[in-house]
């Protein structure tokens, strides 16, 4: 049982040991994640749930490089590097090298330390890749490279998970396998240790339990989260169709080697490229088919034709290069904030799980105490006034039955269950201290993905909107040269 001086909380608390806050002389960044709490801001300026920032920490994920390339064992290494004035770190500009694996065991961890923040999701392993045979491709381990970048910029926008000592360790440590085998051995936080919520709550609990006294504002962060993948996932199934109309079937593809304005294309151009007719690439590129086609016939307007039929040619190559430098990059970046979202819910989901911990265990506990006072009316013969019905006569007649019926045992009865109250009272008062604890940080930590999910929604739709205006401009310059060559055809009518 947890005693009434120990800290119920601690596997959750967003505060750090104390740290000098003047990081002043530091050039740093702006926007959530990349700023520093002034004290103004931490004594007057902030919400009781508003996030504290005690720094920046900017982190890249580059040079992925093939290791042990000869041998079944081979896997890929990228380069992890970070920019920081955090004073839980020991140095401003730490790198090593990780691989994958690195990864998988830096977020396992930070979920089990840190249950009340939304630890970002890792990309799946189980590819295609891995069975074929392509995962040392260059297109591949560039998409990796990309995914894990994006895994630590969201760590590091995080003020509680950008200042823990694994993810510090993750970067500084040249012994990062004694690190985590030492994390292993000795977990920070007391919430490895069994106690009575633990052991009585989980057997009460099942997948159907529902929360009996909904918090209103938890409903409203549900509501919106509901709302919020409802949106991602219709664009992402929009956007794929629009993808597959436009250059066929959707799969991540690495972008074209050959491109785009100014340089002839070939029919043969590009492995992986669909059928002519399946899309609008194809159309494109059987048009430009028909007029080469029909500039045979015509000799006297041949070499305009042709040149029509190459600026086909030239934008069905634009759409493909845009295809696969902008549209697949969006969505793969929308497929990831829907996991990101679906981490936000699983803490929603535990903090319900925390307020049924306490739901339970407080009917658990009223249970009991009704036994104890059935059996005291029984002993004192005022058994019919204590309102307890048909089932508590049932149970005096198995009890009867069963030899039990005598004071003597009804009072052993009565004395166990006195300690099982006084048991269960101390739980009830943890959990529900963990409840209301749980509930605070929750509140804090949807602060917080509200931060990071502005940033990337911003930074998503900004990459999307460049590439289009890209994609336009140079499709412009296409028909632009075009179009007086077209001009300059005379027909005698």
């Amino acid at each position: 049982m947890l005693g009434d001086d120990e800290d119920v909380f601690d596997s959750v608390t967003w505060e750090s040991p104390a740290a000098p806050q003047d990081t002043v002389g530091f050039a740093t960044p702006s926007g959530p994640g990349y700023r520093q709490a002034t004290a103004a801001e931490s004594e007057e300026g902030r919400g009781p749930y508003d996030p504290k920032w005690e720094g920046y920490l900017i982190t890249s994920v580059k040079d992925p490089v093939k290791e042990l390339a000869e041998t079944k064992d081979a896997y890929v290494s990228y380069l992890v590097s970070a920019k920081t004035n955090l004073p839980v770190f020991s140095m401003p500009n730490p790198s090593s090298r990780r691989r994958f694996q690195d990864f998988v065991f830096l977020r396992d961890h930070l979920s089990r330390d840190f249950p009340a923040c939304v630890v970002p999701p890792l990309p799946d392993k189980h590819r295609l890749e891995y069975v074929t045979g392509d995962r040392f491709s260059p297109e591949f381990m560039e998409r990796r490279r990309l995914e894990l970048h994006r895994f630590l910029q969201r760590l590091s926008r995080h003020p509680t998970l950008q200042r823990s000592t694994l993810l510090r360790a993750f970067f500084e440590s040249t012994e990062w396998h004694v690190h985590m085998h030492q994390h292993v051995a000795h977990p920070p936080g007391p919430e490895q240790s069994a106690g009575v919520i633990d052991s009585i709550s989980d057997t009460l609990l099942n997948a159907f339990s529902r929360v009996r006294k909904p918090d209103e504002r938890f409903l409203a962060m549900r509501e919106g989260v509901d709302k919020f993948e409802e949106g991602l996932a219709l664009s992402e199934r929009l956007w794929t169709r629009m993808r597959t109309r436009t250059n066929g079937e959707y799969l991540p593809r690495p972008p074209l080697r050959a491109h785009v304005s100014g340089v002839r294309v070939s029919e043969a151009e590009g492995d992986g490229n669909p059928e002519p007719g399946e899309d609008l690439t194809g159309d494109y590129h059987d048009l430009a088919v028909a007029v080469q086609g029909l500039g045979f016939l015509e000799s006297g307007i041949t070499d305009p034709l042709n040149h029509f039929s190459n600026t086909l040619l030239e934008f069905s190559a634009l759409l493909r290069h845009t295809t696969h430098t902008t549209s697949d990059p969006f969505l793969v970046h929308l497929h990831s904030l829907l996991m990101y979202s679906h981490a936000n819910r699983a803490v929603l989901k535990l903090r319900d799980q925390k307020q049924m911990d306490f739901e339970e265990l407080s009917d658990y506990l009223s249970g009991v105490t009704a036994e104890r006072d059935r059996l005291a009316a029984v002993i004192s013969g005022h058994a019919g006034s204590t309102g307890l019905g048909l089932g508590a006569y049932i149970k005096d007649r198995v009890d009867a039955l069963r030899g039990a019926d005598d004071d003597r045992s009804r009072v052993e009865r009565m004395r166990n269950l006195d300690g099982k109250i006084k048991e269960l009272q101390d739980a009830v008062t943890t959990a529900h201290e963990t409840s209301d604890a749980f509930s605070d940080e929750t509140l804090r930590e949807q602060t917080i993905f509200q931060h990071g999910k502005d940033a990337e929604m911003k930074e998503m739709f900004g990459n999307l909107a460049d590439g289009q205006i890209e994609f336009y401009r140079a499709a412009m310059e296409e028909w632009e040269r075009i179009i007086p060559i077209i001009q300059r055809i005379r027909v005698d009518v």
